[in-house]
């Protein structure tokens, strides 16, 4: 009977997660899983750029002061929205691993009092069932869920357009395949999936929530651009990492330091009060835990370490062992990254290719070796007497097995007896660290026992790094580092025979040795290490191993992030241009490439024509003058292309321009309607049926072409271009032989332009706003040619008569 009822739950969550189209399914599945350079002839960008056209022009004509105050506070709104929902995803995930943890460990040590053999079997199956609960979400309901995130979001707000990674299946996926992998135990952490599931809950948010299970609102559909998106993406990035560490300024960091590729004042701001609002939820959360209303969670589980009573101070001598702590995370850490390169490689050109079976099957072997290697290697180590420790102190030796247990007694013969090897491999990872950082702990820990756990979790972890769950590699990668600290800690307490000195505390500049060795973050990952231990006076020396172990890593190759992107086909562009280019011109880039253009009247049955023989999304506009010179008057998306066929409202039937002039128009669409779904590619040429008459038609680009798109001379350096085509976010630069002549040059005087009642709404907005008509006059005076922008003016001479 409850086999039964279990089948049926099971065929009703298939179906209702079957509902998303076959071709978003194929497309889902291709992510991160064909080759990369597939992936980059497949690949699409954002439009981060404003296309000021006419139909933006007019519509924000009519938008005044009231409106902008209100999507300035709108924005405002949606981080406040950003940090409750992810603060609260953070609480879920947390208590739920915890739970499930603490209920499998109090289960499995009830057990090992009369049986080991029983105990050892029922948390291999405990383990083996939240694995496979994982991996089958994640195969059958939300391929995009799987790996960390990180990569793909760093590549979004990059500009890359990554399908699938901010849909509500990838979100909810994340979520319950986070708790699934991290509660059975595997070597990953569920930091990683928390800042991607900041990204959907942002994104989500931006759109309105989801139409396909109506689980959207109209009033909150006020931010439709990839550029707006961009913005609150980068916010929910940094509420992650804010929700996973109780870190708000560290997520600030994080967000500036590694995802982003673009920042601003206003934005620094909207993101320090989301990860704040992240904090106050967590914060009440815990308190609220606390009373026992969390079970097995209690006032654990949020990551935070505090070792505030650990080492005071350090000597001159101890910057050598310090030192070589960095090293040895350089090392490790580019080791580390490049046997993931291989084992993803492997993964993906042999694995894989069989199908989401075969998966699964990896996923559970994984689980079953993770879980043979926790229980079964503290078995062949033998017990160490408990430590004589004052009778006022908190250390407790054996310590009851539990959620939160250091001294661990496990298979020993005595009751005050330890097994130092169980302590941190039998345990949750967030405890093991916990306990490798703890101080007045010397020599609890043997030699052999963290050099044993070193290998075989740092194996673990490079093998379990790419299976079809989701893996964050934050906390892993401070276990691996805390054990090589707390090793170089041990051989320096016997070396000085100090008795000031902590192992805890070489622990902790072992994890951010690792952490900077494999990921290179520095600024951020300080901060965070600071956050988390509540420890100020360690920053310099955390300063000093992150500097030495990035400096290391960058010897060998790329931080961890920026290689996954690479495998998984995102073409990142990095903040620095490749010293080749130095000695290139934006002519030897574009190559003899034929530029594809359209006239300002184009015939309806030209513009399907060249939609479907080519994939080109953007194409040059031109006309000609009275004296019959052609001129580029501005650049047309492809996806502004497909809404006008598909609306078919702006057809005509004569081959003349329209009358542009101001009150001769009327606009027919409205802006937003331009914007893509970030749920789906758009419309495809495909999906649109014209008749044989609408074929006949015409249609005017004018209203709707970008007419200021970005321009450079043919022999600029591409080094040059490339700076500029990554800080402005931009899709398409045109690159045009020299000018003929100059009308005017603008100096940083002519740009310091101020309005007459100036505020904080309008100085954010003004970006995005229409200047007003005193604005225009300044800047274009000067010469009679150009009293207006080129297509207005162009466009508007030409139809008087």
């Amino acid at each position: 009977m409850l086999a039964n009822h279990f089948q049926n739950g099971m065929e009703t969550a298939r179906h209702v997660w079957s509902r998303l189209p076959h071709s978003e399914e194929a497309e889902l599945d291709g992510v991160g899983l064909s080759s990369a350079a597939d992936n980059r002839n497949g690949v699409e960008s954002l439009d981060y750029e404003v296309i000021e056209n006419y139909a933006y022009r007019e519509e924000q004509a009519h938008r005044g002061k009231l409106f902008v105050g209100y999507n300035v506070g709108l924005k405002w709104f949606f981080a406040l929205l950003i940090g409750i929902g992810t603060g609260l995803a953070a609480v879920f995930i947390n208590i739920s691993v915890e739970n499930f943890a603490g209920w499998k460990f109090a289960l499995t040590f009830n057990i090992i009092q009369k049986s080991y053999l029983a105990g050892f079997l029922i948390y291999i199956l405990i383990n083996l069932a939240l694995v496979f609960s994982s991996v089958y979400i994640i195969t059958e309901f939300a391929p995009a869920a799987a790996g960390s995130g990180i990569p793909e979001i760093k590549g979004y707000l990059n500009g890359i357009d990554v399908p699938g990674i901010l849909l509500f299946r990838t979100l909810v996926g994340k979520i319950f395949g986070s708790i699934g992998s991290v509660g059975g135990g595997l070597a990953l952490g569920k930091e990683g999936p928390l800042v991607h599931t900041g990204a959907c809950i942002a994104s989500l948010l931006g759109q309105g929530g989801s139409t396909k299970y109506h689980l959207s609102s109209r009033w909150l559909q006020g931010f439709k651009s990839d550029r707006d998106r961009r913005d609150l993406v980068t916010c929910g990035c940094a509420a992650g990492v804010a929700a996973a560490f109780r870190a708000p300024v560290g997520g600030v960091l994080f967000a500036l330091e590694e995802v982003t590729s673009w920042w601003r004042s206003q934005l620094m701001w909207r993101v320090f009060f989301t990860s704040a609002i992240v904090a106050v939820v967590v914060r009440a959360a815990m308190g609220w835990c606390k009373s026992g209303n969390c079970g097995h969670f209690g006032a654990g589980g949020f990551i935070i370490w505090d070792i505030s009573d650990g080492q005071e101070d350090y000597s001159f001598e101890e910057l050598l062992p310090m030192a070589v702590i960095g090293v040895i995370g350089g090392l490790l850490g580019a080791l580390f990254n490049q046997l993931t390169i291989y084992v993803t490689c492997w993964r993906r050109n042999y694995l894989h290719k069989k199908g989401n079976r075969v998966k699964i099957y990896e996923a559970c072997i994984i689980s079953v070796i993770t879980s043979v290697i926790s229980f079964g290697l503290p078995l062949l180590r033998k017990c160490s007497p408990c430590p004589n420790t004052d009778p006022d102190s908190e250390i407790e030796c054996p310590r009851a097995p539990g959620p939160d247990g250091n001294y661990v007694n496990f298979y020993c013969s005595k009751e005050k007896e330890y097994n130092d090897l169980a302590t941190i491999f039998f345990n949750t990872q967030d405890d093991a660290i916990r306990n490798l950082f703890s101080a007045n702990t010397i020599h609890e820990f043997s030699a052999q026992s963290l050099l044993a756990f070193l290998v075989m979790f740092y194996t673990l972890a490079v093998v379990t790094f790419g299976t079809a769950v989701p893996a964050g590699q934050f906390v892993p990668g401070i276990l691996i580092g805390s054990t090589y600290g707390r090793l170089v800690g041990i051989f320096t307490v016997n070396h000085y025979k100090k008795l000031n000195i902590e192992e805890g505390t070489y622990a902790l500049l072992g994890a951010a040795s690792f952490l900077g060795g494999s990921m290179r973050m520095t600024v951020s990952l300080c901060v965070i290490m600071v956050e988390i231990t509540n420890n100020l006076k360690l920053l310099p020396l955390i300063m000093l191993v992150l500097l030495i172990s990035k400096a290391v890593g960058d010897a060998f190759n790329e931080g961890l992030y920026e290689e996954q992107a690479q495998l998984r086909g995102i073409p990142l562009l990095e903040s620095r241009p490749k010293y080749k280019m130095r000695k290139m011109t934006a002519r030897e880039a574009c190559g003899n490439q034929k530029v594809l253009s359209l006239p300002r009247v184009v015939k309806v049955a030209d513009v399907v024509s060249i939609l479907r023989s080519n994939k080109h999304n953007g194409f040059p506009v031109i006309d000609h003058t009275r004296n019959g010179e052609t001129l580029v008057i501005g650049l047309m998306l492809r996806s502004h292309l497909l809404v006008l066929l598909q609306s078919k409202i702006d057809f005509q039937h004569s081959p003349l321009p329209c009358d542009l002039s101001v009150g001769a128009r009327a606009i027919r669409h409205n802006f937003s309607e331009f914007a893509k779904p970030v749920s789906s590619k758009g419309i495809s040429i495909n999906d649109i049926h014209l008749s044989s008459d609408d074929l006949e038609m015409y249609i005017d680009l004018a209203p709707f072409l970008n007419p200021s798109p970005y321009v450079v001379p043919e022999d600029m350096s591409l080094t040059k271009v490339y700076n500029l085509f990554r800080q402005l976010g931009l899709r398409h630069i045109f690159v045009v032989p020299r000018a003929s002549r100059v009308i005017g040059v603008i100096t940083r005087k002519d740009l310091l332009i101020k309005e007459e009642s100036e505020d904080s709404a309008t100085m954010e907005l003004q970006s995005t706003s229409v200047r007003g008509e005193r604005h225009e006059e300044r800047l274009w005076v000067g010469n009679a040619d150009a009293e207006r922008p080129l297509l207005s003016g162009l466009l508007v001479e030409d139809h008087i008569t």
